[in-house]
């Protein structure tokens, strides 16, 4: 038997599989969904703005009795097939007899780990950690220095074990949590950044499982909605473009971005728009300052601005074989020399080709 807890803080459209039982994380603060939640019995729910998910892990830990398969998804985060189909207790066993655990697909940072956590966290946070494994597990630490120098990394806390290597996973994680809880302050964190010990978890899955010489079968994750963070930030962006308050949205999009980094990670941005946007408003800038009729003398409607970008991408990528009609498109759809300039280096394929596209276009 296989049971796969779904932990969400809200409402959702649970998976018509039996196997898969809703978890809500944080109930002793927030009210309450109608689902199973991790405030009751032994319980650190009050911590979730802190811990996250894992506010539910120890639920499942210290208060549920099923001596099954346990599993970890998020309400939008679920283990899929080569299908894209949502796995079944039959996939979850099968997989199991030939592997000790199931984590998330491996992901590669394009440096080391430390790198890449102190892109959007507090890098002493992590070394903090180091120096609390060193003193609970010694025997680990020399495997969390090689995991962290390395640029392999699990995220999101997802994983499905038998029992026995759950609650073995849990005995060694929290107190590590516990001990970092006594030595990171942060009062000086904002709601995001306050989950630092969710954060710092997910690598130590890795850690343990490495240490531990298990074999692990890495599955694709399939997203079922854009997070509710990133819709936001997109609507709010829409609505200063459509005021035409350029200004403003870009220097919004940054600061954002600068508290929320998740929003705009692939696994919560699904269509990958933020890029673009980052781009259409620095166009849409460029030409207000010059006085230029460009992007917003087109559209407004930032749905399809992001459409209009990509087929003006697409039309510059074809600039050796322009005729009446690509011409045609480039004017009547007001793009402006700066916005040349802006998409064909903003793409990784056109930019070695930017001299080339820019002489074509000021021909037209």
């Amino acid at each position: 038997m296989t049971t796969v807890f779904t932990m969400t803080h809200k409402k959702f459209a649970k998976p018509d599989d039996k196997i898969y039982v809703p978890l809500h994380v944080g109930r002793a603060g927030s009210v309450d969904l109608g689902y199973l939640g991790d405030d009751t019995g032994d319980n650190i729910s009050s911590l979730n703005c802190y811990y996250g998910e894992l506010t539910g892990l120890y639920w499942i830990w210290k208060n549920y009795e099923g001596k099954e398969n346990i599993g970890i998804c998020h309400y939008r985060r679920f283990f899929i097939d080569e299908k894209w189909q949502i796995l079944t207790e039959a996939d979850y066993e099968g997989i199991l007899s030939k592997y000790d655990i199931v984590t998330s697909k491996a992901m590669y940072a394009k440096g080391n780990y430390w790198d890449y956590y102190a892109r959007s966290q507090n890098r002493a946070d992590l070394e903090e950690e180091g120096k609390v494994i060193q003193e609970l597990y010694p025997e680990d630490y020399p495997v969390f220095c090689h995991v962290m120098d390395g640029n392999k990394h699990y995220f999101g806390n997802l994983m499905v074990a038998p029992r026995d290597t759950y609650d073995a996973y849990c005995q060694w994680l929290f107190p590590i949590l516990f001990e970092l809880q006594k030595r990171i302050d942060v009062s000086g964190y904002d709601d995001y950044h306050k989950r630092v010990f969710g954060f710092l978890s997910e690598q130590l899955l890795l850690v343990w499982i490495t240490a531990r010489g298990l074999r692990a079968y890495e599955c694709p994750v399939g997203i079922s909605e854009e997070k509710a963070e990133t819709r936001e930030f997109k609507l709010a962006m829409g609505q200063l473009i459509k005021m035409g308050r350029i200004t403003e949205a870009r220097q919004m999009f940054y600061e954002i971005l600068k508290v929320r980094p998740d929003i705009e990670l692939k696994h919560s941005d699904l269509s990958q728009e933020i890029p673009v946007i980052e781009q259409i408003l620095h166009i849409c800038e460029l030409e207000e300052h010059h006085k230029l009729r460009g992007m917003l003398s087109y559209r407004q409607e930032l749905p399809e601005l992001i459409a209009h970008y990509h087929n003006v991408e697409d039309v510059l990528s074809r600039y050796e074989e322009w005729g009446e009609d690509e011409i045609q498109f480039l004017k009547d759809t007001c793009v402006t020399e700066l916005a040349v300039e802006v998409i064909t280096e903003a793409a990784k394929d056109l930019q070695e080709r930017k001299a080339q596209i820019l002489e074509r276009y000021r021909r037209i």
